[in-house]
């Protein structure tokens, strides 16, 4: 059973999941695929080719879908968002449709919690359970890992890598990639140390253990990240430490460092 109000705009075409509710003022474009039991509240927009997973949630206001800020940008038929199951997208939220410089696609995992006024833009590639609080900002091709957390009021630069578990705090502003696990803070945003609280949360105390381990070894390391990050992995079989030294080796636009650890 669906329950439209009838003032909704669900335009022809659009596929809804059961138990569906969309609200008063509510726009569903045609290409639209809302699954089972998803909320679409009062005056939110869903446009382009967006598919959002089973039990997700849009609030009112947010604007799911439509096209990019990008001034290079051509009207793009096969481009689109993907959403999981969920998901949600809290007031005057902003996600925009993919490109042709990705994958086309715009992609947020299950049980994201996306704050009010954020914005994710194009080819984003968001993971599972992560958090963006109130007013943060991703730019074009930012990815997140699972579990990762955006305070409020931050901005992330296109193409930064945002590692599994990691913790960048509010009012901070990222210009690089932060390795797995780790809290990230200020303007710049540097890495401070690991995200205990949140790998505390997830790993039992002989993983947290590890992870700590090496956080030391690549950090305090006279050689360099990179170079600690080739020696480690060659040693390692726990598979939080080898996400951190491989993350390390991919980086292309740097880690943040404290100044006078650059």
């Amino acid at each position: 059973m669906k329950n439209i109000h009838k003032t909704a705009v669900v335009e022809e075409g659009a596929k809804i999941g059961e138990d569906a509710i969309i609200e008063a003022y509510a726009y569903v474009g045609k290409d639209v695929v809302l699954g089972n039991g998803v909320l679409v509240k009062q005056g939110a927009r869903i446009v382009g080719d967006t598919h959002i997973g089973d039990f997700s949630k849009i609030y009112s206001y947010a604007i799911v879908g439509d096209i990019p800020q990008d001034i290079s940008y051509k009207p793009e038929s096969d481009t689109g968002v993907r959403i999981g199951k969920n998901a949600t997208i809290r007031e005057f939220c902003t996600i925009n449709s993919g490109t042709h410089k990705g994958d086309g696609l715009t992609r947020i995992g299950d049980s994201a919690f996306i704050m009010a006024y954020c914005h994710i833009a194009h080819d984003c590639i968001i993971g599972n359970n992560v958090i963006l609080a109130n007013n943060a900002t991703l730019a074009g091709h930012v990815e997140m890992g699972d579990f990762a957390v955006v305070g409020g009021l931050t901005p992330v630069h296109q193409f930064v890598r945002i590692g599994e578990s990691c913790m960048i705090a509010g009012a901070s502003a990222l210009n690089q990639d932060v390795v797995p696990f780790c809290l990230a803070e200020g303007n710049r945003a540097y890495i401070r140390g690991l995200n205990l609280v949140g790998i505390r949360r997830r790993f039992d105390k002989e993983n947290v253990e590890e992870i700590n381990r090496a956080y030391k070894f690549l950090f305090r390391h006279e050689g360099g990240l990179k170079e600690a990050a080739g020696e480690l992995l060659k040693t390692q079989n726990n598979e939080n430490v080898k996400k951190m030294c491989e993350f390390i080796l991919s980086t292309t636009r740097g880690i943040p460092l404290a100044k006078g650890r650059e």
